[in-house]
């Protein structure tokens, strides 16, 4: 499954990096658990825990489209708009005042993408089963 492993490789990357913006900040708050009533580490929290919420389904299941033989122009602008959700969303969570702009395209974004390649997987696996 290359495609969903191209893609998998992209958004453990950027979950890396969310991840080292929560650590930096601990740091530098001194905060060992919690937010320790630091607004701006707690939004990094958030950010964090919301990527951790949604990209796994996603790798999931684009790696179980690609299973099915899904077309690969579908794959790919799946993964591009994975991708592209997931920055998006960090991105405007991140930001004080938050920007709901980018929170609302990533959330909107990550829910279709999610969405097709479920239906995706239903179409094809009935297929499947049909020919079977």
């Amino acid at each position: 499954m290359p495609i969903a492993a191209f893609y998998a490789g992209l958004l453990a990357l950027l979950f890396v990096l969310l991840s080292a913006r929560v650590i930096g900040a601990r740091r530098s708050g001194r905060v060992a658990l919690g937010d320790g009533g630091n607004g701006a580490l707690l939004r990094r929290i958030r950010v964090h825990a919301n990527f951790a919420e949604y990209a796994p389904i996603s790798i999931v299941i684009l790696a179980l489209a690609e299973s099915l033989a899904a077309p690969a122009l579908l794959l790919h602008a799946s993964g591009i708009a994975m991708v592209f959700a997931r920055a998006v969303h960090a991105y405007g969570v991140s930001n004080e005042p938050e920007n709901f702009h980018f929170r609302v395209t990533g959330m909107v974004t990550t829910f279709t993408v999610i969405g097709a390649l479920a239906l995706t997987c239903i179409v094809l696996s009935a297929m499947r089963a049909i020919q079977e």
